[in-house]
Formats: C-alpha cells, sequence, structure tokens
C-alpha cells in the first residue's frame, strides 16, 4: 500500500476539506482528491463523505484513522532517530480552543514556542463554537465542558474570572449601579442565545434578564468591542476586558463569575513527542497567565 496514499488520507482527515489539506501538504486539492480515489480503491470501502461543507470519516475511515497515525508516529521516530537527522519536534500539532482564549492567550506564546522547534507546525483553531476531539477537529481540544466519554486524557487547565463589564463613559451618562435591580433599564451586550455552543456561557441570566440589547453576538470579540464603543453592559472574561482600560467592571463582587477550562487529547497521542511537549507547554503558559486570567 502507498504510504503517499495513507498521507493524503491523515492529511485530509485532519483538515476536514481538500483545499485545507492541499495547503498543509503544498500541493493542488486536485491532487488530494486523486489520492484519496486512488486509497479508496486500495482498500475496497470509501473513507469520506462528500457534504456540502468538506469530507467526514466514514466508519471504514474512523477504523483505519489511528493505524495510520500509529504509522506516522513510527515514520517520526525513526526519522528522528536517523543518523545526521538533527534533535527536536517535528510534525504538525492542531490546538482547538475558544475565540477570546485562543487569539488573546494563547496566540503569542504557542507562535514562540512553534519558534523554537523550527520542525514543528503549530495550527490554532480559535473559533466561537466547539471544536471536536472525537471527529478529529484538532489533537489538542482547550474547552468549557469537560469530556464526558471516550479515550482521552483530560486535565483541568485553568479556572478563568468573567464580570459585568462597561465602559467608564456609558457610566458615566447612566444612574449609578449599586444593586441588581439597578441594571433595569440599561442595554446590554451579549451572546445569540439559540447559538450558544455551550451552557457554561449562560452567565447573564444568572445576574439580570435583560429587556433590551445594543448587539448579540456568537462572537466574543465583537462583544467586547461594541461594550469598548460605549453600547452597553456585558459579561466579558477578565483577559478580554483587560485589553482596554477603559472597561471597568460593574457591581464587583456581586456580579463575578467562574469557569473552567479543560484540556483533552486523544489517549493514542500521549508518547508522541510532539504531543507530549506541546501538553506541557500549554500548561505552563496558562499557568504563567494567571494574574490576567484570575484577577483578584
Amino acid at each position: 500500500m502507498d504510504w503517499d496514499n495513507l498521507r493524503f488520507f491523515l492529511e485530509l482527515a485532519r483538515a476536514g476539506t481538500l483545499v485545507g489539506a492541499a495547503r498543509r501538504l503544498g500541493v493542488d486539492h486536485t491532487t488530494v482528491a486523486r489520492r484519496i480515489q486512488g486509497l479508496e480503491k486500495q482498500v475496497d470501502a470509501a473513507l469520506f463523505a462528500r457534504e456540502a461543507g468538506g469530507h467526514r470519516l466514514t466508519e471504514a475511515g474512523r477504523a483505519l484513522l489511528p493505524r495510520v497515525e500509529a504509522m506516522e508516529a513510527a515514520f517520526l521516530a525513526v526519522q528522528s532517530a536517523a543518523p545526521g537527522v538533527g534533535t527536536g519536534l517535528h510534525g504538525v500539532v492542531r490546538i482547538g480552543t475558544t475565540e477570546g482564549f485562543g487569539n488573546l492567550v494563547l496566540a503569542a506564546p504557542l507562535a514562540r514556542f512553534a519558534q523554537s522547534h523550527p520542525g514543528l507546525v503549530v495550527d490554532l483553531l480559535a473559533l466561537p463554537r466547539l471544536v471536536h476531539l472525537s471527529r478529529r477537529e484538532a489533537d489538542i481540544v482547550i474547552s468549557l465542558e469537560r469530556p464526558a466519554r471516550g479515550a482521552v486524557i483530560v486535565v483541568k487547565l485553568t479556572d478563568y474570572v468573567l464580570q459585568l463589564y462597561a465602559n467608564r463613559s456609558y457610566l458615566a451618562q447612566h444612574a449609578p449601579i449599586t444593586t441588581p435591580e439597578d441594571l433595569r433599564g440599561h442595554s446590554f451586550v451579549s451572546y445569540v442565545d439559540d447559538l450558544l455552543f455551550s451552557k457554561e456561557l449562560q452567565i447573564l441570566d444568572e445576574l439580570h434578564r435583560p429587556a433590551q440589547f445594543a448587539l448579540r453576538s456568537t462572537s466574543v470579540l465583537a462583544q467586547f468591542e461594541a461594550v469598548r464603543a460605549g453600547a452597553g453592559l456585558a459579561v466579558l472574561p477578565a483577559f478580554v476586558a483587560a485589553q482596554d482600560p477603559a472597561l471597568q467592571p460593574v457591581l464587583p463582587g456581586q456580579a463575578r463569575f467562574t469557569r473552567t477550562f479543560w484540556m483533552s487529547m486523544p489517549a493514542e497521542n500521549k508518547h508522541m513527542a510532539r504531543m507530549q511537549a506541546t501538553w506541557a507547554y500549554l500548561r505552563e503558559a496558562v499557568g504563567q497567565r494567571q494574574g490576567v486570567l484570575n484577577p483578584a
């Protein structure tokens, strides 16, 4: 069996689209399609279901995936141990997490980590939705909800604080807010309820059910920009609000909430050097940001 076909299979399983896999492999998307067709003929089974949004692994594809990943790990181990090959991490690590945490907490340290390991490619999926470990969308996932099942390794990465914030200019134009009852009549910025990707983000209702919204968005960064513009009040992660000193906590102590980020990866990845190193680095990097994640 042609290893190159298996390599194309692995990248399409990870990327989910022909264009994404082609970009990772440095080829044209038609080459990826041709390689997959050749592999499916060899194994006499459809490995992907073609859908409008891309390619999804079939049952046969899911059965093949861990075997190909084991082959890749063995190949990289042999490659690293070969005479004349320098030491270091090699290959791709794809990390999935929430939009704000990925962009504002992880992006910079992960870039430095990749720079220190020239053979390593780090893909950061910072998205306002769930990144699914079970669908192989990422190698390591940092999520608001702990994975409930599956052969995965899970650790508590960190707690983080969210508070009710408003721009100082907004507060100066309105009556003082000293109790939750004072929130009546104010304009709010929040998530789109029916598009919430985690029940852990249903926070505002714990404090006050707004009658008026200036903006609702699936993006926490869009909410942040709206609050910066003086549109109203919003519950934001402290590490997001910290980007603008003009944002001020409202009802400090009363409108303060804590949530948890969980980090997980498939158990079969734990022996890969690049996964071990990235996992350890993430724990260290996040540990160094506790001042902004959990402010006093």
